[in-house]
């Protein structure tokens, strides 16, 4: 049976994604040049707003489980270009999804079914940032 200290620890993982995520979207936006830079920019700029929603659930749930949210991001990876901005964005979307899957087993494992149903909607979220992503790279110059 899942422990509430592990969910809590495993979500809070999850925050600091959340929180990462934000910075990434952010940089990047200011960062990427070229032709399609108003687009990239306001691509990367509208995630922000479904991350940010993500992180305040996240945020929240800890606290109500009697935990304390963590307040420092993940890594942001670094990227020259907006190929490799797109490709760390993929990465960290299919990443996400991964996790959120696993988050929403430890829910139903913890038998908190409105936890469980909340991260299946984020791995909808994510899966759909993922495809999206991927077809913008499917005819990306190399």
């Amino acid at each position: 049976m899942m422990n509430k200290q592990t969910l809590i620890d495993n979500l809070n993982e999850d925050l600091a994604a959340e929180f990462g995520a934000i910075i990434q979207y952010l940089t990047y936006a200011a960062k990427v040049t070229g032709p399609y830079r108003p687009q990239l920019a306001q691509f990367f700029l509208t995630e922000v707003a479904d991350e940010q929603l993500h992180a305040q659930f996240l945020a929240n749930k800890i606290v109500a489980l009697g935990g304390e949210p963590v307040t420092t991001p993940g890594p942001v990876p670094a990227a020259n270009n907006n190929r490799e901005m797109l490709e760390a964005v993929l990465a960290a979307e299919r990443k996400a999804a991964a996790d959120y899957t696993q988050r929403a087993r430890e829910a139903e494992e913890f038998s908190d079914k409105g936890l469980m149903v909340q991260l299946e909607d984020m791995v909808r979220d994510e899966s759909g940032h993922s495809e999206e992503t991927e077809r913008m790279l499917r005819d990306w110059p190399l």
